[in-house]
């Protein structure tokens, strides 16, 4: 029984360290030569992998920037929230945390990461994909917390416009230069939600 399960877990290990080799050479390569001009080929070339491998792991080549093995363990983080915590601060709590680990452990891949979702039109309409699907698993865990159903409209209304929200704003950020700090740009547009969407004129600029 031991050896059984440990085989599984030896597999598992495997399966992330492949998809970590084809992710750092994804990214090394579209930093040398553009997004476009990377192929499946070189990317497994340069991963050590088979293009069908890589194909297997990520069946689009978007998917290799998108996809980070992360959507899990957020929602273990959500149901770890404190239980009479606002859904929404529970959500902003587990989304931002995840944004600084990954600016402080990948910053160079994360900023371009940030810049392709706004130069590549493929890339920005997978994310769109990419996003649902975490919105629909962390849904549930919203769902939990809230004694509802993941499939009530609420839940995904509310999971949707959060996560839709936190992508725009990360939009935003690199379409202005990546010059301010996200993680704050982030919680400023939690903060916009909390509000209750309210929006007023900025007033007359001062002298």
């Amino acid at each position: 029984m031991a050896g059984t399960s440990a085989r599984p877990a030896l597999r598992e290990r495997k399966k992330l360290k492949t998809r970590a080799a084809i992710r750092k050479a994804t990214y090394r390569l579209a930093a040398e030569q553009g997004w476009e001009a990377a192929t499946i080929e070189q990317i497994a070339a340069a991963a050590e992998v088979s293009p069908s491998t890589v194909i297997r792991y990520f069946p689009a080549k978007e998917d290799i920037l998108l996809t980070d093995d992360q959507d899990e363990l957020l929602l273990a983080r959500l149901r770890a929230r404190p239980a009479d915590e606002d859904p929404l601060d529970s959500l902003r709590a587990v989304v931002l945390d995840a944004v600084t680990a990954s600016l402080a452990a990948e910053p160079e891949e994360t900023r371009l990461r940030t810049r392709l979702i706004v130069e590549i039109p493929a890339v920005r309409a997978r994310l769109t994909e990419t996003t649902a699907r975490t919105g629909r698993l962390l849904g549930s865990g919203v769902a939990e917390r809230t004694g509802r159903s993941p499939d009530d409209l609420e839940v995904r209304v509310f999971t949707a416009a959060v996560l839709g929200a936190l992508r725009e704003a990360t939009v935003h950020w690199a379409e202005h230069g990546q010059g301010d700090d996200l993680v704050p740009l982030l919680d400023r547009t939690v903060d916009v939600l909390k509000a209750g969407l309210t929006l007023r004129s900025p007033g007359p600029a001062r002298p």
